[in-house]
């Protein structure tokens, strides 16, 4: 069947971001900073407010759990813009591209968390140019959770295999096409312009 949808990940394929980009800047020692984010800062501690938990919440089990690192904890997401890199500009310009083509219905699905994503919305004027952009944060629903592409193509009456969906994490990919969305791994523009073209979209 012929393309008529494409779905955009937005961090790591729209908008870089980077805790180390943060985290530099607070240790002097990388070899501390990276057990750090590793151990206590860890990246299935950050996807559970994706998925709905509070910043506040989140940041004050781990203080709980390890106070020696409280400053660095409140630092996550009280210095959290810190962590954005601007918009990674490759991929901004096949998104402009396919917009002025006008030829498929541009869409986006993050995980990304309720309440820091009203920034990435006032920083990124591209975050416009979408029909629509699903939040896990505001539904409580994470990828590669099956319900959360179910939710997707429901709200916007999506075919699924009309669908196509980029996304720079494998375990996104293998999410969406189990659920029936054709997958592209983004690793990097020329890369993803590519595999837009062998699929006539671009």
């Amino acid at each position: 069947m012929q393309i008529e949808t494409v779905i955009f990940d937005l961090g790591g394929v729209l908008i870089d971001w980077e805790p180390r980009r943060l985290f530099r800047k607070i240790f002097d020692d990388e070899e501390e900073m990276e057990y750090f984010l590793n151990n206590i800062c860890t990246p299935d501690w950050n996807i559970q407010q994706d998925g709905g938990r509070s910043l506040a919440e989140a940041t004050q089990i781990l203080v709980d759990k390890f106070p020696k690192y409280t400053s660095q904890i409140e630092a996550f997401y009280g210095r959290w813009e810190e962590m954005l890199g601007g918009a990674i500009l490759p991929t901004v310009e096949i998104l402009e591209e396919l917009i002025e083509a006008g030829t498929h219905r541009i869409l986006a699905l993050t995980n990304w968390s309720a309440e820091t994503f009203p920034v990435a919305l006032r920083d990124y004027d591209f975050l416009q140019w979408f029909e629509g952009i699903l939040v896990s944060g505001d539904e409580k629903l994470i990828k590669p959770q099956p319900e959360i592409y179910d939710l997707m193509c429901k709200r916007y009456q999506i075919n699924p295999a009309t669908a196509v969906f980029i996304d720079d994490s494998l375990k996104n990919i293998k999410g969406c096409e189990a659920y029936g969305i054709h997958g592209i791994h983004f690793k990097s523009g020329e890369g993803l312009r590519r595999e837009l073209q062998v699929l006539e979209i671009l």
